[in-house]
């Protein structure tokens, strides 16, 4: 299924996997690109050199194209920008932040920089700065999230640039990438289904959570803060929502949520962890391969686009 994603990324699927702090490292990274998508190692909060090392080993296990998500709020982010252009990776996503003063080193070094955004505005700014692609991210989605539903957001971030526009947010089969199409986008964004896949390292107490889910789990925390963030609802999201109408403080609420991510990740704490996901959690019901999801997300959409998924 060629678009011009594919083209522009040397990708076989148009398909890109989410930069997941603390779940996109290399093993899954590898397994998407070598599946025809573009896998993505998530830099997060992570020293540069725990960077270097991922990209490392992503090489070791592929030799497709692949990505960094670079958290441009990260302490870290400067170094890691360096060791990025230093090791050769083919494409940059960034998100929390404005990558514009590393746009020119990743440019001289032929990278690709995909920006994920959530307005227009913000869209229109990295075409501007040179952004070779954006992905367009609706509040659907897990983790941080904007206003603008992935629906209404594609289709007016299409109209305005004259860059690729790739859908992110409530995407997790083959309706959604043909759906995106439809909306303007050449390819997606996934992150929630690749959680859910046999080789994503995240404890599997995180995974089956998300099989488990129906589609009314999930919870946002976070409006009073300006910072909200989607996530399956636990224990840890009812005394947040809780905290929040009795007016608590900033740092409450961070103290609340403090590594959070890491425990329903790493150990598998999915009652006092933050298990962010999107509202496509209640889709997934198995665990597939990331070539699986793949192909069955490609195949599916192929033939709705072929037949016409609503009319003879």
């Amino acid at each position: 299924m060629q678009t011009e994603l594919t083209r522009l990324l040397g990708i076989q699927a148009p398909i890109i996997q989410g930069g997941m702090a603390w779940v996109a490292e290399h093993t899954l990274a590898a397994a998407v690109s070598n599946a025809g998508g573009l896998g993505i190692i998530g830099a997060a909060n992570a020293p540069a050199e725990w960077v270097r090392e991922q990209i490392r080993l992503t090489k070791q296990l592929t030799d497709k194209p692949f990505g960094v998500n670079v958290m441009l709020m990260s302490p870290y982010a400067p170094e890691i920008a360096q060791v990025v252009a230093e090791e050769g990776v083919s494409v940059v996503t960034t998100g929390a932040g404005n990558p514009e003063s590393y746009m020119a080193l990743w440019k001289s070094k032929g990278i690709k920089v995909i920006p994920v955004v959530a307005s227009v505005a913000l869209a229109k700014r990295m075409e501007r700065a040179g952004a070779d692609a954006v992905v367009a991210e609706g509040c659907e989605s897990g983790g941080h999230i904007g206003e603008s539903t992935t629906m209404t957001l594609v289709p007016q971030v299409v109209d305005a640039l004259n860059i690729p526009v790739i859908a992110a947010g409530g995407i997790a089969d083959g309706r959604g990438l043909a759906a995106a199409f439809m909306l303007g986008a050449c390819g997606v964004q996934m992150g929630t289904r690749f959680v859910a896949t046999k080789e994503c390292w995240a404890h599997q107490n995180y995974k089956d959570k998300i099989l488990k889910a129906k589609d009314i789990d999930t919870k946002v925390t976070g409006r009073s803060t300006g910072h909200p963030v989607r996530a399956l609802r636990n224990e840890m999201t009812k005394q947040y929502l809780d905290l929040e109408k009795k007016g608590a403080t900033l740092e409450e609420l961070e103290y609340l949520t403090l590594g959070g991510l890491r425990k329903a990740v790493v150990e598998g704490d999915v009652k006092n962890g933050s298990v962010m996901s999107g509202q496509i959690a209640g889709m997934i019901k198995e665990e597939l391969t990331c070539r699986e999801v793949i192909e069955n997300i490609v195949a599916e959409a192929a033939k709705l686009l072929e037949k016409g998924a609503c009319y003879e």
